[in-house]
């Protein structure tokens, strides 16, 4: 039963995310180009000559927020990989978040933003996280090698984000109530001026996931299959992954969390996929 629902999500997630990236690779990126702040200041407050990962990259907006440490980005999009590796000296890899290629208990930090909530399991999403704790020094004092960094000595960081169940504020209106696993609707607009108007007029519907606009003519509709994280959910994850929560909070209708291998405990390996990345 286990075997059948991980290829459900497999299958589900190639579909309705990993399928559409692909498609969406420019138009996406052309939208995201503006750190957000505290992603900024945590990569900005790293010691100097950190290494870590960036895993679902993207574009790789955030692969040269700071010139002093590097990165290695991973995206499962080709597409999108293909333009994170501009950012050199950064490089960036075609990589599945659950069979990434890197070497355990090597990195100083990771990140991951905006990129777990689009697992289909509960149980996908908690390897999703172990997969990034695994890549963390753990603290000094461990049985591996020491580093003299400030990572090190307290273990490895990973700031994690994902999308929020509570943003009634937000042009999309969800809250405590709503279903958390959903279809977000991503738009390319065609150049067909005589559906401007039409377009303007249906943009507050289309945003609260009215496919009325389906019929619009010009443009081309993807569905994005997220899972929105209710308060405390992306903690109890971190924790069932064999992670310490350090810090934890809300922005701009995300949930983040700063977390850790757990001081002592190697975090268990995943069993790797067999499928392509």
């Amino acid at each position: 039963m286990m075997t059948d629902n991980r290829e459900r999500g497999e299958a589900y997630e190639a579909e309705y995310v990993h399928a559409v990236y692909e498609q969406i690779a420019s138009h996406f990126s052309s939208t995201r180009y503006k750190p957000w702040p505290i992603i900024e200041r945590f990569l900005k407050t790293l010691q100097d000559g950190s290494i870590g990962v960036d895993v679902g990259c993207g574009n790789g907006k955030y692969l040269s927020v700071n010139p002093n440490v590097f990165i290695i980005g991973s995206d499962r999009s080709t597409n999108l990989a293909r333009i994170a590796a501009k950012h050199e000296p950064h490089s960036s890899v075609v990589a599945d978040n659950l069979s990434l290629p890197h070497p355990s208990a090597r990195f100083d930090f990771a990140i991951s933003i905006a990129v777990i909530h689009h697992l289909s399991t509960p149980l996908r999403r908690i390897e999703a996280v172990r997969a990034i704790l695994e890549l963390l020094k753990p603290a000094s004092g461990g049985n591996r090698e020491e580093s003299r960094s400030v990572e090190t000595e307290t273990g490895g960081r990973a700031l994690i984000y994902v999308w929020a169940l509570e943003q009634k504020d937000s042009r999309r209106g969800w809250d405590e109530g709503h279903e958390q696993d959903v279809m977000v609707p991503w738009v390319m607009k065609g150049n067909n001026k005589a559906n401007h108007k039409k377009r303007q007029k249906n943009k507050d519907q289309y945003l609260r996931h009215d496919d009325s606009l389906a019929n619009i003519s010009g443009l081309h509709i993807f569905q994005r299959y997220y899972h929105l994280y209710r308060k405390g959910e992306l903690e109890h994850d971190i924790t069932e992954a064999g992670g310490i929560v350090l810090d934890s909070g809300y922005e701009k209708d995300n949930w983040w969390a700063i977390a850790t291998p757990a001081e002592g405990v190697s975090v268990a390996p995943l069993k790797r996929s067999h499928g392509t990345p």
